[in-house]
């Protein structure tokens, strides 16, 4: 049976994400792995990290196995070359259609799953080209509405507001956005986790889900009536649930996903726990796309030292999506699986 094919983009030129997806390479991860980056940068980041990796021009053709350390290569060149720890704006143009041909290739059947390495979005708006993220940007290329989640094998957390400051936040929760999302977080466990019945708790933005308005009007007014709603459609769904309680092991065998009302309502446990093993993902897109948890970690750039284990476990991820969707067949050789948790040593990237 053929490999599933990952279009793996390496980010920020300047950035670790060239060096983690040459370590990536060097696992035995049962994947047709394409890197969407220039070839030569490639081979520098392999020298950096001091690995013979093999590296083939991709033509699209299937892979029935693949050895540790080789790599295809759909070949984009850098206006510039990289100096790392230091990003050029000129190089701007060259991630970004990284991204789209990533996109577009999922889109096009080319590709299983898109896996995305860190990228430098100050760099690209300084070349005067307004990002704001991976997110926003493949909803945009494929017209979708998307959600933000987080993953480790433990938990899965997604976002009904993400990088907004907390004044703005009560505003952005509305019974349409609120209801826009759960669909999407509902149909996705179904179609990408395998989920058959979804059980999402949702959490209250007020403190102790707001103690029957005495701490706030928001669940009243907008949490309980969007549940009630899409309850009667037949979703399972608990709360809305005090945030200081939700995560506790008693409540956590009641849910298989948690909805939270802002980025740190619910991240800090989630990368407390597991940070290394935990994995972005946009739901919501006509394809798979997961992603490592940090940054371009500029400090470590070219020293060939950065942790794979967060790009490790987003490939993982995909590929177990893959196969659970049934678009695609097996991750891992037993005992390096998503399912098994596990991530290789080596340095933090934070």
């Amino acid at each position: 049976m053929p490999l599933p094919r990952l279009a793996v983009t390496a980010g920020e030129p300047a950035g670790i994400g060239p060096e983690l997806l040459i370590r990536l390479a060097a696992t035995p991860l049962a994947a047709s792995l394409v890197a969407i980056a220039d070839r030569q940068m490639m081979k520098r980041a392999a020298q950096r990290c001091g690995l013979q990796v093999e590296l083939v021009d991709d033509d699209g053709s299937a892979q029935i196995e693949r050895q540790p350390g080789t790599l295809r290569v759909r070949h984009l060149p850098l206006a510039v070359d990289e100096l790392p720890g230091r990003p050029d704006p000129r190089n701007a143009r060259y991630v970004l259609d990284s991204l789209a041909e990533a996109a577009d290739g999922c889109v096009g059947g080319r590709y299983d799953a898109v896996v995305t390495a860190p990228l430098q979005k100050s760099s690209i708006n300084d070349a005067g080209i307004p990002f704001s993220g991976h997110t926003e940007f493949f909803a945009e290329r494929t017209r979708a509405n998307v959600v933000m989640m987080l993953a480790s094998p433990e938990l899965r957390v997604a976002l009904a507001t993400t990088h907004l400051p907390l004044a703005a936040v009560p505003a952005a929760i509305t019974i349409a956005t609120l209801t826009r999302t759960l669909r999407i977080v509902h149909a996705d466990l179904r179609s990408k986790f395998g989920i058959a019945e979804p059980r999402i708790a949702v959490l209250g933005l007020n403190p102790h889900a707001g103690e029957g308005g005495h701490m706030g009007h928001e669940e009243i007014d907008t949490l309980i009536p969007t549940l009630d709603a899409l309850r009667g459609e037949g979703m399972q769904l608990l709360g809305p649930m005090p945030a200081d309680t939700a995560f506790v092991p008693a409540q956590r065998r009641h849910y298989d996903a948690v909805l939270a009302m802002y980025h740190d309502q619910a991240l800090p446990v989630l990368k407390s726990e597991a940070f290394e093993r935990t994995v972005n993902l946009t739901l919501g897109l006509p394809f798979i796309r997961t992603s490592v948890d940090h940054g371009t970690a500029l400090d470590l750039a070219g020293t060939g030292q950065a942790n794979p284990a967060s790009l490790i476990a987003a490939a993982g991820m995909a590929l177990d999506l893959i196969a659970r969707s049934g678009s695609g067949a097996a991750s891992f050789p037993h005992g390096q699986g998503w399912e098994e948790g596990s991530s290789p040593p080596g340095t933090s990237i934070e």
